[in-house]
Order: C-alpha cells, then sequence, then structure tokens
C-alpha cells in the first residue's frame, strides 16, 4: 500500500473528504518526525512505539573496490511492534 491507497482508506474508514484525510495523514507523520527530532519517542498504546537510536561512526568497506571509507555518526528511526499489532497480524 503506498501513501495515497493509504489515505483513500482512512477517508473511507473515517468518512471524510481524501483532502482532509491527506491533511490528518500528513499531520501525524510530520508531528512523529518533530517528536523524534527534538529526541523524544511517541508511544501508541496497542499499535507501537517510534524512537530514535543514535548509530556511532565506524569504519565501512566499499563493496566493489574493497577500500576502507568512514561511515558518519547518524540518528536512525526505530519502530517497535505493539502487543495490539502482533497480535492482529497473528
Amino acid at each position: 500500500m503506498n501513501k495515497n491507497e493509504f489515505i483513500d482508506r482512512v477517508a473511507d474508514l473515517a468518512g471524510m473528504s481524501k483532502a482532509d484525510a491527506a491533511r490528518a495523514v500528513d499531520a501525524v507523520f510530520d508531528t512523529i518526525t518533530e517528536t523524534l527530532k527534538k529526541g523524544d519517542d511517541v508511544r501508541l498504546v496497542g499499535f507501537g512505539a517510534f524512537s530514535a537510536a543514535q548509530r556511532a561512526a565506524r569504519e565501512g568497506r566499499n563493496p566493489r573496490t574493497g577500500e576502507t571509507i568512514q561511515i558518519p555518526a547518524s540518528i536512525q528511526p526505530k519502530f517497535s511492534a505493539g502487543k495490539g499489532l502482533k497480535e492482529a497480524l497473528n
């Protein structure tokens, strides 16, 4: 499912226009992104938790040449599925 299909489904389930659903979906994504940028976690009970994890700088290898390269430190988003989501899938 891509973003447009997701918006269509939200609009159908919520009984709202596609434009309103698009604004709502964008607002949710923007809020999660802003919260993670601040260093906070987003916990949605029954669904899961979004967090940001720091990755240290490290050495890697270019697979084509075998040359050693430096991979800079970065912050990576993480998602941990909640109990409700796990149970819904099994």
